[in-house]
């Protein structure tokens, strides 16, 4: 090795993130850095448009110079072979972190239960104990209308991925569609479920591109899938012996459930079959998510290009199933949809749930209930919340464990992902919310402001804001 540093050469590989050698083994200077990586890695690629990329040796990102890297390896690096360097594209576009709170809009009287950005992060809506569902002028930052016709608390809301609608869901066990343009309930009031609504899911835009059908569950252990545009419940979906607690409609024509029941169950949607019985967890199962979450929760807008068809109105169904077809396949690559699920029995699961009953991995290490659990929009990680006070980040392909944030001084609600995959954003009970950096694993912002527990945080899909409203009856709305 004495005698390589005396060189000051190495021999090297690129390879990409499925592990397919790109070009053919060469020789690097010592002194090389991640710039000179990245320039020769385009050139190899033969990419028109530079491309940034992140380099790793095994699980060791390279972050200064080659050199630097050798120095704190612990154990010899055998120089005499090839160091297979793989090469992570990111994002291209880059959200810096919130830093201030701009507006506090209050208007709601009691808690702020749900936020939730459109998909092309134009349009902001909010769901409260006081049974009413808010749309707010993000640009602005005043009131735009105020949604009244539950006559409980709004426990759930969800955008249809092409932005026209907004489904919410009471503690009433009623479903109501809203117009975010006009304030206006859209269609009948669904009814059917016999308590109240725990969760609601869209089917992904590239398999509808006029958002018809949307998916929900209940304490009542069903799921029932809806035609919005008759306002008729069309299947029912019933095999969970508890409380339904989440619902993921996927990419594949598969839709996913988890229970109190302990399990997790596939459904085919289009016959409402049962698939197949997930089992492993020891406890209730609280969340889960799909590593193409963010793809199908922003349909035809890709926020690398800024505002999409989706927002101009000018696209067809036909065009924006395509756009969001695209980027579904992006986010999903070559290989199967993954799922993450928690748990109150403090652990992680990772699942191929189109194919195999039995787990890709389980990740322990909370010690308390979790709460939360969201894919980064590159799929390359995995972030949970956990009443333990921390967030933990896990690798996305292997479910193998990174690191422990730590800042927060009472349990951790809700995280929310940038649209770069660098940022990542909690709430929590402590009235604070926190931006963490992923890649540093390190804390980046503490955002004091709200007077009590944080609920519910959103950061937009175009990386501008994070919204956030809790226990104070306030919603907050953060920027750079």
């Amino acid at each position: 090795m004495a005698e390589e540093e005396e060189v000051g050469h190495i021999l090297a590989q690129f390879r990409s993130e499925d592990g397919e050698n790109t070009g053919a083994p060469f020789d690097l200077p010592l002194s090389v850095t991640t710039e000179h990586l990245q320039a020769v890695c385009n050139q190899i690629l033969d990419n028109e448009d530079a491309v940034p990329y992140s380099f790793f040796v095994g699980e060791d990102e390279i972050k200064g110079s080659l050199n630097d890297w050798l120095t704190g390896q612990k154990s010899k690096v055998d120089t005499e072979k090839a160091i297979e360097i793989v090469y992570q594209p990111q994002a291209v576009f880059r959200v810096r972190p919130v830093t201030r709170c701009t507006s506090s809009m209050p208007g709601h009287t009691e808690a702020v239960i749900s936020v939730a950005f459109s998909p092309d992060g134009r349009h902001l809506a909010s769901g409260s104990g006081d049974t009413t569902v808010r749309f707010w002028d993000i640009f602005t930052e005043t009131p735009h209308f105020t949604c009244k016709g539950h006559s409980h608390w709004i426990l759930y809301m969800a955008w249809s991925p092409d932005g026209q609608k907004v489904a919410s869901g009471c503690k009433n066990s009623e479903i109501r569609l809203w117009d975010p343009k006009t304030g206006k309930q859209v269609g009948r009031t669904m009814t059917g479920h016999r308590k109240w609504i725990t969760c609601l899911a869209w089917q992904p835009l590239h398999k509808d591109g006029v958002c018809r059908y949307l998916a929900s569950s209940s304490k009542d252990g069903d799921i029932r899938i809806w035609n919005t545009s008759i306002g008729k419940c069309e299947k029912v979906l019933t095999s969970h012996t508890q409380n339904v607690t989440c619902i993921r409609w996927g990419g594949e024509g598969l839709l996913y459930s988890a229970s109190q029941d302990r399990t997790i169950k596939v459904w085919r949607t289009d016959d409402g079959t049962l698939c197949r019985t997930l089992q492993g967890h020891g406890h209730w199962v609280n969340t889960m998510a799909l590593n193409t979450d963010y793809a199908i929760r922003t349909g035809a807008y890709d926020p690398a290009k800024g505002a999409a068809h989706a927002t101009q109105g000018s696209a067809s169904a036909e065009e924006l199933t395509t756009l969001a077809e695209e980027r579904y396949q992006a986010a999903k690559g070559s290989n199967k949809e993954l799922m993450v699920s928690g748990s109150d029995d403090f652990t992680l699961f990772l699942w191929e749930p189109a194919d195999n009953k039995k787990p890709v991995a389980r990740m322990t290490g909370h010690q308390q209930l979790i709460n939360d659990v969201r894919f980064s929009p590159d799929t390359r990680y995995i972030a949970s919340a956990s009443f333990d006070k921390s967030v933990k980040l896990w690798d996305g392909k292997t479910g193998k464990f990174i690191a422990t944030l730590r800042g927060h001084v009472n349990a951790v609600y809700q995280i929310s992902w940038s649209a770069d995959s660098r940022l990542l954003c909690s709430g929590s009970k402590d009235s604070t919310l926190k931006v963490w950096d992923a890649r540093e694993r390190s804390i980046l912002m503490d955002l004091p402001g709200h007077s009590d527990e944080v609920f519910a945080v959103d950061w937009s899909p175009d990386g501008e804001r994070v919204a956030s409203g809790g226990k104070d009856k306030v919603l907050k709305v953060w920027r750079t």
